[in-house]
């Protein structure tokens, strides 16, 4: 008897033991995971929530804002200037984002079937990735110069005339896309390739014998397989586009006429050049919910089928 009520001391001390070790390790746990939770909502997800309520008042940095309600909203729908800007990114997403899916595919296949020069073309296909998008606009500013750029030179060899393409409304918008378009490449092409690489190729060795030709082998057996990865370039690619700044910024700072313009950059100029955070916050309040509808429905249009 004895015996036993020593031995369940025992057990009692030993969880009480455990116990108390385990404590200081859920608060170990706990301040670790603060590093990242308190930047990330200080940083992230508090001036979220602040901006959702500067949009419903008239703020101009100075003093307190005011309470407008709903006024701010009803100014961006009836403003022309917020309409060209939305059309002028829809028309950033026509160019680029088949562009850059279509490209990054292609460029990822010649690299997967390891021709002459695959191996220099993969670090040139990514080699735009990793510098900055001021970088990017200042070097197509250059090779898209009317006079002076490259990019006239070389097409006055094939007998068209001078094209201005940062100083003219009708090719403004083109001209930032193909900058666009070369720096968000490499992103595309890198996804692609991991993604061919990862088909087992006993599966192309059985089409192959099966009699498929190189096309049908794409269609029925490469394209299948890539059918996720195509949804996420498509959407990060949609995401990026609608959020163009850098490059409109540096290139043609919107002009001439905002027929180059973005919402990023005309929610820049309301907020830095004119100082109206009440009405630049209501703007990107309805650029958020544009991206996040877009963003769902093209989810839900390429998600992969069974």
């Amino acid at each position: 008897m004895t015996t036993a009520i020593l031995q369940g001391q025992a057990d009692f001390q030993g969880q009480a033991d455990f116990g108390a070790e385990r404590h200081p390790t859920d608060r170990v746990g706990y301040l670790l995971v603060a590093f990242f939770a308190l930047p990330f909502f200080l940083f992230n997800i508090l001036p979220v929530l602040f901006g959702i309520y500067v949009s419903f008042t008239r703020w101009s940095i100075v003093g307190a804002p005011k309470w407008v309600g709903f006024d701010n909203f009803h100014k961006a729908f009836t403003d022309q200037w917020v309409a060209v800007a939305f059309k002028n990114v829809f028309l950033y997403g026509l160019i680029i984002v088949p562009c850059v899916t279509g490209l990054g595919l292609l460029f990822a296949l010649f690299v997967n079937k390891r021709y002459p020069l695959s191996g220099l073309a993969r670090t040139l296909f990514f080699a735009p990735t990793v510098v900055s998008a001021t970088v990017i606009g200042l070097v197509w500013v250059w090779m898209l110069d009317t006079q002076y750029g490259l990019v006239n030179y070389y097409l006055s060899f094939l007998g068209f005339d001078d094209i201005p393409w940062l100083t003219s409304t009708r090719w403004s918008l083109i001209g930032v896309s193909v900058a666009s378009v070369w720096w968000d490449l490499g992103l595309a092409f890198v996804l692609f390739l991991a993604a061919l690489q990862d088909i087992p190729g006993e599966i192309i060795d059985a089409a192959r014998v099966d009699g498929a030709n190189r096309w049908q082998r794409f269609k029925h057996v490469i394209l299948p397989h890539l059918r996720p990865v195509i949804s996420m370039v498509v959407t990060l690619q949609l995401i990026s586009t609608l959020r163009i700044f850098s490059q409109v910024y540096v290139m043609t700072n919107g002009g001439p006429a905002s027929s180059s313009s973005s919402p990023i950059h005309y929610i820049y100029n309301l907020a830095i050049v004119r100082n109206l955070f009440g009405y630049a916050a209501a703007v990107s309040l309805l650029l958020f919910v544009l991206i996040l509808a877009i963003t769902v429905v093209q989810r839900f249009l390429l998600r992969e089928r069974a």
